[in-house]
């Protein structure tokens, strides 16, 4: 009977950190936050204003590019909010998920101090198939790619 729980807890144990996810630990100007690039739904891909650039490019190992406007792309990692155990921090609406998308360039400015870890919003609009970040980029998503319940 010991030996079968303890069986049992060893392959729970290996289990949970198997299919675990990535979190990182990140300081910004408000303090700790923890963040993981891991989403339900499909947000990875290039986000357009307006159909064109300056575009927002967000790539599953956690590197991208960030265009401001009239400005060059430039790289950056990323990763969405998340708890220290990886649960995403979401906020609900109606037909929406909100997330906060914490990015940083990984490239200095001549002149300027190294960048901090920026914060903006990230919504996904479930009915319309559309993803926002920042409420100006937006990128489409098909229901095919849309979690699965």
């Amino acid at each position: 009977m010991q030996l079968r729980s303890f069986l049992l807890i060893a392959f729970m144990v290996v289990t949970s950190f198997s299919f675990g996810q990535k979190v990182t630990e990140i300081e910004t100007e408000d303090g700790k936050h923890f963040i993981t690039t891991t989403c339900e739904y499909p947000i990875y891909g290039t986000y357009q204003f307006k159909g064109a650039e300056p575009i927002i490019e967000l790539n599953s190992g956690g590197t991208g590019q960030y265009q401001q406007h009239d400005a060059l792309k430039r790289p950056m990692i990323w990763g969405l909010e998340c708890s220290e155990s990886g649960e995403l921090k979401a906020t609900k609406g109606y037909d929406n998920v909100k997330y906060i998308l914490y990015y940083k360039y990984t490239t200095p400015v001549a002149g300027e101090p190294e960048e901090s870890w920026m914060r903006i919003e990230m919504t996904v609009h479930l009915n319309s198939g559309k993803i926002f970040i920042n409420g100006e980029r937006m990128k489409l998503f098909s229901a095919k790619e849309e979690k699965k319940k």
